[in-house]
Formats: structure tokens, C-alpha cells, sequence
């Protein structure tokens, strides 16, 4: 049915000429093959922090997760909405048959953002130490100047990465994605390296690491030039293979009156309609970047306030980035979670949307029923065994047992993490986009007041608690938006009695086993970093299996749910039958 009624939108709006479906599969194998390389270069850029605190220390890793945020906050600020409202106009001129219009937006696009870039860059180099001021710690200095560079190369990249989602041709888009990501990894890794070797100091080692964005970007970059060149080089095979009639019939002096005619008002046309096209474009960018740059802002606060309190609470500049440091050790795992849920509410958008426009209500509702309530299984299941398995996991990744306590509390921004990302998705598919911006600012606010009043007291625990209820009000209100717009119910034995029977025997299962490793672990000399290895690697797998297992035994996760996932669905539904044989209710 979804096929069908793609292929009829499709053929109502004239996208492509044609009524067997080719244009909706192109659409969907792109927007998978997109999704797929935003999770690996997501996974490649979470992952590759460990390296840098396990080679350099917390102090080196401190600084590059403040100068860091700063320099997505400027990038999505200057470029976030570019690449969407490249695509959306770029797609109508293709429609009108207007190409050489459809090159014009990207000239008109790639100025507007290089200068943007290049006033970013001036900014952000020359201003370092006022900016490093702002922050209250001194050593960010170099690294914010390095990450400066990557603003000469970042507008043009998204411009063109616009230009191919306009065609509906993705490839481009993911395989730079991927590149700049492997190239950005390569980089910090190699350069964290032959700092280290060197013994330069931590400013400078983390510096090393934020440069890696800048050869990314480069690398990218390339990877668009690449297929810009590609395509300019067959739209001229193709002109020259084609049969011009035309051409033939004005030849001659009254010919040569024509083709004048038309050039000039063809170069009117362009000279007018490249500023007509800048305000376009920016018009269209501007709330699509304020609306990008509110993620990167939460997590900014913390950049501007948690130095300051460390530096206040400690009297020492070191020791407060060495703190700043071990409190980002559990944001990536917290990322990888967030991660999993942001790639599944990628197909909600369009899936509730088309319900909407169908005027199914009772679809919308369950939709966005099973959608949360996957997120809420999914993001309390990881928050509690990243809480229980905070200690083993800790030392498996950072080295040492320091601030545990710290990553078992941050664990649970996992859980709302989850349900903001999700229930943020459903609202956009039901049309209303103001309230997951006005629960993130919420948020902002309550992360900043929160740091301010609870670190005083607690430190990092305090900035971790003040995480969890920011996320937590932005999860609330996005939830209340929900079940005014879509009527959706949250019964208590699916979201409360079932999930914590899963969460207890889970607990109780990996505290046996933590028990168990440690008499094992002392009894045969282990070293202890092995041992906590083992126990991690060990406890995500058993943990997840339990908590999966109770789930599907006490229906918490019907067959409903696992259609919304066919490979998942493949995989368990043996299981499940065995677990739970089908009654009355399914």
C-alpha cells in the first residue's frame, strides 16, 4: 500500500514523468543509503574519543570537548540550513527542465557561504584567546585555531552535498560523509600520535585532534569535486551526442539577431536573479539553522559554565579541564544509544506524515505509540546496564575506574536522549515543529541552572545530574505535545511493570556476574583491565539478551512492533512464538 500510494503522490506532483515507481525507489534506496552512512560517520566520530583520553589523558581531553561543540555550534549556525535549501531549489529548477538554473543556486549558494566561512574563520582565529576567556580556560586557545580552518571548507561542501539531494542522487552525499569522518579520524589519531611522541603538551596534542576536521572537510571536499566533475563532464557528452534542429534553422543574419536576443536576456536574467536567489536562499536557511544549532547549544553550556565552577571549585586551571575531561568519558556511549534511536525515527517522519495527509488518525496514534514505545524500551534497558556496567566499562575504554559514579548517572540521558529524539521525530511528522525547539531550549536552560547550582556542591555528579533532568523536561514536554496532537495512550504494564521486571532481572543478573568475575579475576591473577573487559563485553551482550528475553516473554514487545522492523522481526519471531504462543489479544 505504501508503494502504491508513493507511486501515485509521485505521479500527481510530476516529479518524474513516469507511473511505474522508479522515482519513489530511487527516493527510498537514497534516503537508506544516506541513513546508513550518517550512523557509520556518527560511529566513527563517537568512537574515535577514546583513543585520544586513553593516549593523551583527561586534560588533552578535556580541551578538545570544549573547543569542539563551539565549532559545530558556528558550523551548523553558518551552513545547517544551506544544504536542505539547496536541495529543495535545485529540485525545482530540475523539475522545470531549468538546469544551468540549477548551477546557478549552487554558484549563488557556495558565494554566500565562503564568505560567511571566511568572516567565521577571521572570527574564530584572531578572537581565540577572547573566546578561550569566555570559557575560563586558557589552553583552548590552539585548539580553537585550528579547528578555525575547516570553516574555509565546510560551506562549499554542504553547498554541493545540497546541489546532489536536489537530484535525489545520495551516493555523493554518503560516500563524502563517510570519507570526511575515516580522513578526520586518520588525522587525529596520527597527529595525537606524533604529538605524544614528541612530548608536546596537552594544548597542543588536543589541537592536533581538532585539526582532524579540517582534513576531513578537505577530504570531503574532494570526494564532491570528484563527482561534480563527473557529471559536468557527462552533461557535455550528452549535449554533443544530441541532435539540434534548432541550431540548423537559425542560420544566417536573422539567426544571429535571435541567438544575441536571447543571450542578453539571458544574462539580465542571471545577474538579476543571483541576488533574487540569495535572499531565497537565506530566507528558506535561516530558521532551519536556528532550529539546527539548538543540540549543539546544549551541549555548549556546558563548555561555557562547567571550566569556570571546576576552575572555582579546585582553584586549578589543570585540574578543572582534567575533571571537564573525565566527565565527557560516558557522553559516547550515550551517543552510540542516541545514535541507534535517531536512525530508526528517520523512517517515522515520512511514515506518519503519509498518514496524516490520508487523514488516518487511528494510524498516526499507532505509529506514534509503538515508536515510543520502542524508544522507551530501548533507551531504558541501555541506561540501566550502562549504569550497572559503569565500573568494568570505564576501565575496558578510559583505563581507570575514576568517575564511574559520574558515567552510571549520565547513563540514564540515554533513556531521555531517546524518547526527545523520537517523540521530536513523530511531532514533525504530524506537522508540529515548534514544540521539540521550545523543549530543547527548555532544556538549555534548565542544563545551564542546573550546573550553576548543583556543581557547587557535587562537581561533575552535579553537571550529570543537571544532564538527565534537562533531557528529561525536553522528553516531557515533547510527549505532553504528543498526546494532545495524536490522542496516543501510555498504558502502565508495557511502559512500567513488564520493563522493570526485564530491568531487575537484568541487574541482578550482571551483579552475579561482576561478583563472580572478581573471585575468578583474583583467584587466577588476571590482569584487571582484562578482567573488566571481559566482564563489559560480557555484560552488554548477557544484559541485552535478558532484558530482550523477559520483553518478549511478558509482551511488552508484540508482534506489532517487530513488523516495524522486518530484520529484527525475522530474527526473533521463532523466539517469541516459543515464549509467547499467539492468544486472543494478538
Amino acid at each position: 500500500m505504501k508503494a502504491t500510494f508513493k507511486e501515485q503522490d509521485c505521479q500527481k506532483e510530476g516529479l518524474h514523468g513516469h507511473g511505474n515507481g522508479k522515482q519513489g525507489n530511487k527516493l527510498l534506496k537514497g534516503a537508506a543509503l544516506l541513513g546508513g552512512a550518517a550512523v557509520l560517520s556518527k560511529l566513527l566520530g563517537t568512537l574515535q574519543k577514546i583513543p585520544l583520553q586513553n593516549v593523551a589523558g583527561d586534560v588533552a581531553f578535556g580541551i578538545y570537548n570544549a573547543v569542539y561543540p563551539l565549532y559545530i555550534l558556528i558550523l551548523f549556525a553558518a551552513t545547517a540550513g544551506f544544504p536542505v535549501a539547496v536541495s529543495k531549489f535545485v529540485a525545482e529548477r530540475v523539475m522545470a527542465g531549468d538546469h544551468p538554473g540549477a548551477k546557478r543556486i549552487v554558484v549563488v549558494s557556495s558565494a554566500l557561504l565562503m564568505s560567511a566561512g571566511f568572516f567565521l574563520f577571521l572570527l574564530l582565529y584572531f578572537g581565540a584567546e577572547t573566546i578561550a576567556g569566555w570559557i575560563g580556560i586558557s589552553q583552548t586557545v590552539t585548539a580553537i585555531r585550528s579547528v578555525s580552518f575547516a570553516l574555509l571548507l565546510s560551506p562549499v561542501l554542504a553547498v554541493l552535498r545540497g546541489y546532489f539531494q536536489g537530484y535525489q542522487n545520495m551516493v555523493p552525499t554518503a560516500v563524502s560523509q563517510v570519507i570526511e569522518q575515516l580522513i578526520r579520524v586518520i588525522t587525529m589519531v596520527a597527529l595525537l600520535l606524533y604529538l605524544v611522541a614528541l612530548a608536546y603538551d596537552e594544548a597542543w596534542i588536543a589541537a592536533g585532534a581538532t585539526f582532524g576536521s579540517v582534513t576531513g572537510a578537505g577530504a570531503g571536499l574532494a570526494v564532491m569535486a570528484v563527482y561534480w566533475r563527473r557529471e559536468r563532464r557527462a552533461e557535455r557528452i550528452k549535449h554533443l551526442k544530441a541532435d539540434l534542429p534548432a541550431d540548423v534553422e537559425l542560420e544566417g543574419e536573422s539567426g544571429q539577431d535571435v541567438r544575441k536576443v536571447v543571450a542578453a536576456g539571458l544574462e539580465v536574467e542571471q545577474v538579476s536573479s543571483s541576488w533574487q536567489w540569495a535572499k531565497r536562499i537565506t530566507v528558506y536557511a535561516i530558521p532551519v539553522c536556528l532550529g539546527a544549532i539548538v543540540v549543539p547549544l546544549l551541549t555548549l553550556v556546558d563548555t561555557f559554565t562547567m571550566p569556570r565552577l571546576l576552575d572555582a571549585l579546585f582553584g586549578s586551571e589543570l585540574e578543572a579541564m582534567r575533571q571537564f575531561g573525565l566527565y565527557n568519558r560516558g557522553l559516547p556511549l550515550v551517543q552510540l544509544v542516541v545514535m541507534v534511536a535517531s536512525s530508526m525515527s528517520a523512517v517515522l517522519v515520512p511514515a506518519i506524515a503519509e498518514a496524516k495527509i490520508r487523514g488516518q488518525v487511528d494510524l498516526i496514534r499507532f505509529r506514534a505509540e509503538m515508536s515510543i514505545r520502542l524508544a522507551w524500551l530501548i533507551g531504558l534497558g541501555a541506561s540501566f546496564g550502562l549504569a550497572f556496567l559503569a565500573m568494568p566499562i570505564n576501565l575496558m575504554l578510559y583505563t581507570s575506574t575514576e568517575a564511574s559514579w559520574t558515567m552510571a548517572v549520565l547513563a540514564f540521558t540515554a533513556l531521555f536522549s531517546t524518547l526527545n529524539a523520537v517523540s521530536a521525530s513523530v511531532l514533525q511528522g504530524t506537522g508540529a515543529i515548534r514544540t521539540p525547539v521550545l523543549a530543547l531550549l527548555v532544556a538549555i536552560v534548565l542544563k545551564a541552572l542546573g550546573n550553576v547550582v548543583l556543581m557547587p556542591r557535587w562537581g561533575i555528579d552535579g553537571a550529570a545530574l543537571s544532564a538527565v533532568i534537562a533531557y528529561a523536561a525536553a522528553a516531557g514536554l515533547n510527549l505532553v505535545q504528543l498526546r494532545r496532537s495524536t490522542r496516543v495512550r501510555f498504558a502502565l504494564r508495557p511502559y512500567a511493570v513488564s520493563p522493570t521486571l526485564a530491568v531487575g532481572l537484568m541487574g541482578g543478573g550482571l551483579a552475579a556476574l561482576q561478583g563472580l568475575a572478581m573471585l575468578a579475576s583474583a583467584a587466577w591473577h588476571v590482569p584487571e583491565r582484562w578482567s573488566a573487559s571481559a566482564i563489559a563485553l560480557i555484560g552488554v551482550a548477557g544484559g541485552a539478551a535478558v532484558y530482550a528475553l523477559v520483553l518478549l516473554r511478558s509482551g511488552s514487545i508484540s508482534r506489532e512492533e517487530l513488523r516495524l522492523m522486518p530484520e529484527l522481526e525475522r530474527k526473533l519471531a521463532r523466539l517469541q512464538a516459543k515464549l509467547r504462543p499467539p492468544n486472543r489479544d494478538e
